[in-house]
């Protein structure tokens, strides 16, 4: 039986794809206060301006590629059972080929109904904008982002993969958003826990920091996890 790989990615992860990280040390993001752009309080200020904000980052998306770091996680399902849980909301790992991928954020691709959060669609290529006026099946739709404020309801899933990893392994990550910052503390004692990135934020003692980008990372870690 093969051993369950779990991996929690960050900003980092998509950042060699050209996907900006998610926020500056100034709380901007594309120029933007977060709060403006990414928040339950700025949407119901003006819905407006945050169905343009994604639709500029749905345009960004559809120029990106997966990278080699997007591409390394799926060549490691050869040898392990692998598990993302991913903070970003782009779909990179899945167009990489990643088999189980669990978006704690939201999904930059997908709308929902404001009235109902179970009425889910995925937007098509050439109709990947929205406002607020648009509507689907006769509902009024927002991006399908957990913005600040709200829930996020795939944590308590997230926590349960935690649990259950043979190998857990971060990537990409500050370690300062939660709850997924907390997914760390739920891995079983023993189990080897990883950290990939350059610039690593603290982390309990008997964690292996690599410190390097999200390719490089990927492809070091394999070779480790492969006795190479």
């Amino acid at each position: 039986m093969k051993k369950k790989l779990v991996i929690s990615t960050g900003a980092g992860m998509s950042a060699e794809s050209g996907i900006s990280t998610f926020r500056d040390a100034g709380g901007l993001w594309e120029n933007y206060n977060v709060m403006d752009v990414a928040s339950a309080d700025g949407f119901r200020r003006n819905p407006a301006l945050i169905h343009q904000f994604y639709n500029d980052r749905r345009r960004q998306l559809v120029e990106a590629e997966p990278n080699a770091g997007h591409l390394g996680l799926v060549d490691l399902e050869k040898d392990f059972d692998v598990y993302v849980i991913t903070q970003n909301v782009d779909n990179l790992h899945e167009r990489a080929g990643s088999s189980h991928v669990l978006h704690l954020h939201g999904e930059l691709m997908k709308v929902r109904a404001t009235d109902d959060p179970d009425l889910i669609w995925e937007l098509k290529p050439g109709a990947l904008e929205t406002t607020p006026a648009t509507r689907i099946e006769g509902h009024q739709v927002r991006p399908h982002i957990v913005f600040f404020q709200e829930a996020v309801p795939n944590i308590e899933p997230a926590i349960q993969l935690a649990m259950e990893a043979d190998i857990f392994v971060v990537i990409g990550t500050s370690l300062a958003v939660y709850p997924a910052a907390s997914l760390i503390q739920f891995v079983r004692p023993g189990v080897p826990v990883y950290y990939i990135d350059p610039h690593p934020a603290e982390v309990p003692a008997g964690v292996t920091v690599l410190r390097m980008t999200a390719s490089e990372g990927v492809a070091h870690l394999a070779r480790i996890l492969r006795g190479e």
